[in-house]
């Protein structure tokens, strides 16, 4: 690390102090028992406007600037969106502008020590102003070293857990305090719409109201009561880009309004009504219009509908963009009138936007009171935080949170349940005393890549391998390990033909396969980040040595690795047992092990639909009547797994679907209770599904939505009856003038254990 010093916790303390200011001529902002709207307001009439711009401008962090600037050049740059440096200004250029109380706010800061060292620097300003460091904490705050690695989202939102999703979060904001980490951008409620866009991973997958379930309980985790235990959400991104026209992440998106407002605007609402007090807007135009400068999006609805009390910020770049890739604006500076004067508050990152703000605001372009509005909005949380009380973290403490025991736990917990049983034939689980010689070979058998994007690389001892986890746990078992390397696109011919004559000489196979997402070898992911396909096809070798492997006639075993769903028809006719353990985390492999020898009984279900072929896009379990009227000639339009799909190692029977009255007025309630029974001789955990369809509407509606579900846990031979709660709100759809109502007629209920119409019992209700 290239600072000047680390600071002691005497430093730290002796520094704090100073930020708080002493005796009686204490600035009203720097009083602590002082409301925070009136500590807002003094602060603020004593700004600059320089300063002010500067509140509302973030930069990448001093080492970020100084690894890349030596390495990336300025064509490079210009399009690169993970990695950033500024040309003509070094790393001291921007030291010295945080002294000067010019810079709000940073990203890509990723040691303790840094982020202390610039909040030293900033309590060398005239006004000692704090900066709020932003950090990706997508699942853990493990883009940082040494920092527990959750599963990913995708993986999360198929347990179905959203107790589990507060806690996660509540974890992961006391890890990112430790290091003085104060703001997430997370959680990503976007719904994921199209399995070719790569960061699918990081949502909690394609259905509107199990988004808005788990981004929901994500805010409230984070934020708590907002004090300095606490750290600010970010709901993303606004709106639209999980569904792009081809694709591919920040290409443009073509959406009515229905649908706008039907699938992609609930999860966000529901964050705002949840307390989310930032958002980002997304890389994407809607519709013609560039979401960073949207009018509609970010003042007509945010603030206009939904009373967004929070801050807005833009996403990597994208307020240029405007400007160089959607070309609406002449210039930057134009693009940056255009975002502020639609109702952008945070600019994600760069150089030149101080200098262009001041010029439009004494252009009389800009009001100074609409910079006010935005500036106000960043101290309010810098207040809220705590951050002038308590700007520094101890450095001598932070690892007795960070990867402390209780969140390791948790990484653990949540892996078991966020691992779907696609299929099985009867193998598992398996029996060690039957399969004592096991082949393991993939590309993710060995590998951290199954901590998922927006994942540092991690000491060894701080993630399970699934090789380490299939040793851990089948100690007895000889493990014949085959290296197939960490790169899909790169596989060695002679490696494949290796685990092939292994593969025949062993007991039982398993080939751990999928995708690569590791962030530290950004060119050759397949999937994560601006990484998107257009195949879902297993990458480079790793169809032809499964099929050669089977073909040995040993029973084989497939588990996929992956951030989004992928088109494994041939596996699943032909392989008798497959696992998607999505992105596990740092103990996948531990989960994936409990898993396969039955230490654990699977019970995750599918968040995601899985297409049997790229072709099959869109496939969505609540897609429209006439969807399928015509449907694909040679190959089924079903898909190759539904969601909410999921296998146990025991039976669950549904039975005496039942509901507490045949009609329901459109401000009443109803109960629905249902049956279910562990028929097997193994506990369980089945996720109990709820589906309502409106029978017949004066606009269509989907053939079924999810609209709630139950995790419930069932002893062998044990019966439980589970009850919903009908409510209005879950029958309300968007009339032909676009007008919320609950229009009477016949609402068709569908309860069981996936979306498939074969896994669900029906009954029907009126609206009166």
């Amino acid at each position: 690390m290239k600072f000047s010093r680390q600071l002691t916790l005497a430093a730290v303390v002796a520094l704090a102090a100073v930020s708080c200011g002493t005796g009686s001529d204490t600035p009203i902002y720097k009083d602590a028992s002082q409301p925070v709207e009136k500590r807002v307001e003094d602060l603020l009439s004593r700004m600059t406007l320089e300063e002010k711009a500067g509140q509302m401008n973030q930069f990448v962090g001093l080492e970020h600037i100084r690894a890349n600037e030596a390495h990336l050049t300025p064509e490079e740059l210009r399009t690169n969106t993970a990695q950033a440096y500024y040309p003509g200004f070094p790393a001291d250029t921007i030291e010295q502008w945080t002294k000067e109380g010019l810079i709000g706010s940073f990203l890509h800061v990723l040691t303790i020590e840094e982020a202390n060292y610039l909040q030293e620097l900033a309590m060398q300003s005239r006004l000692q102003i704090p900066i709020m460091f932003g950090i990706d904490a997508i699942h853990g705050n493990c883009n940082c070293p040494d920092n527990t690695a959750y599963p990913t989202s995708i993986g999360l939102a198929s347990s179905f857990n959203t107790e589990l999703a507060y806690k996660i979060a509540r974890q992961t904001a006391a890890e990112m305090r430790a290091m003085n980490m104060h703001w997430t951008f997370n959680p990503n409620v976007e719904v994921a719409r199209d399995a070719r866009w790569g960061r699918c991973g990081e949502t909690f997958g394609e259905d509107p109201y199990l988004v808005s379930r788990m981004g929901v309980e994500s805010v409230k985790g984070y934020q708590g009561d907002m004090d300095s235990d606490d750290v600010l959400a970010c709901i993303k991104h606004f709106v639209g880009g999980s569904q792009p026209i081809n694709g591919t992440n920040g290409s443009p998106t073509d959406l009515s309004e229905r649908t706008i407002r039907e699938v992609f605007f609930p999860s966000f609402k529901a964050g705002v009504e949840a307390g989310a007090l930032s958002l980002m807007t997304a890389h994407n135009e809607l519709n013609g219009i560039p979401c960073h400068s949207n009018e509609w999006l970010m003042t007509d609805v945010l603030r206009g509908e939904w009373d967004f009390k929070g801050f807005v910020v833009s996403d990597w770049m994208d307020i240029e963009h405007i400007h160089d890739l959607h070309a609406t604006a002449e210039n930057v500076k134009e693009a940056i009138y255009q975002s502020i004067m639609a109702g952008m508050d945070l600019h994600m990152h760069g150089v030149y936007w101080n200098e262009a703000v001041c010029e439009l605001v004494r252009e009389g372009r800009i009001p100074e009171s609409r910079i006010d509005e935005s500036v106000r909005r960043i101290l309010d949380i810098k207040f809220r935080l705590g951050l002038f009380e308590q700007p520094f973290a101890d450095p001598q403490t932070t690892m007795d949170v960070r990867l402390c025991k209780e969140h390791r736990e948790t990484a653990l917990e949540a892996a078991r349940q966020g691992i779907v049983l696609l299929k099985n034939d009867g193998i598992l689980p398996l029996d060690a005393k039957k399969y004592r010689k096991v082949l393991v070979t993939g590309i993710n058998a060995d590998d951290h890549n199954i901590m998922g994007d927006w994942t540092a690389a991690q000491k060894p001892e701080n993630c399970v391998t699934i090789l380490e986890g299939l040793r851990m746990i089948a100690p007895e078992t000889e493990f014949v390990f085959v290296d197939q390397g960490w790169n899909p696109q790169e596989m060695s011919q002679a490696k494949v033909d290796e685990a092939v004559a292994k593969a025949g000489r062993c007991d039982l196979n398993i080939v751990v396969a999928g995708e690569h997402m590791f962030r530290g070898n950004w060119s050759k992911k397949t999937c994560g980040e601006d990484t998107d396909r257009s195949d879902l096809d297993l990458v480079g070798l790793q169809q032809e040595m499964i099929e050669r492997i089977h073909a040995t006639g040993v029973p084989t075993v497939v588990v996929l690795v992956t951030g989004r769903p992928l088109s494994v028809e041939w596996i699943s006719n032909n392989v008798p047992a497959l696992i998607n353990a999505w992105e596990p985390g740092m103990y996948g492999g531990q989960a994936v092990a409990e898993i396969l020898y039955g230490k654990v009984n699977p019970s995750a279900k599918l968040s995601m639909t899985m297409p049997r072929s790229v072709g099959q896009t869109q496939m969505i379990y609540n897609h429209k009547p006439s969807q399928y009227f015509h449907p694909y000639v040679v190959k089924p339009s079903t898909p190759l797994y539904p969601f909410g799909f999921g296998l146990s190692y025991t039976e669950y029977e549904y039975s005496d679907l039942s509901l507490s009255s045949e009609e329901m007025s459109a401000d009443g309630s109803l109960k629905v209770s249902v049956k279910v029974a562990n028929t097997g001789k193994t506990a369980g955990t089945e996720i109990v599904q709820l589906y309502l369809r409106d029978r017949f509407s004066q606009v269509t509606r989907p053939v079924k939505e999810l609209k709630d579900f139950a995790r419930v846990e069932l002893a062998p031979g044990e019966e439980k009856t589970v009850e919903f709660t009908i409510t209005p709100d879950k029958l309300m759809f968007l009339d032909k003038k676009m007008k919320p109502i609950v229009e009477p007629g016949e609402f068709i209920v569908m309860v069981g254990s996936s979306s498939a119409d074969k896994d669900l019992l029906t009954a029907s209700f009126w609206v009166k």
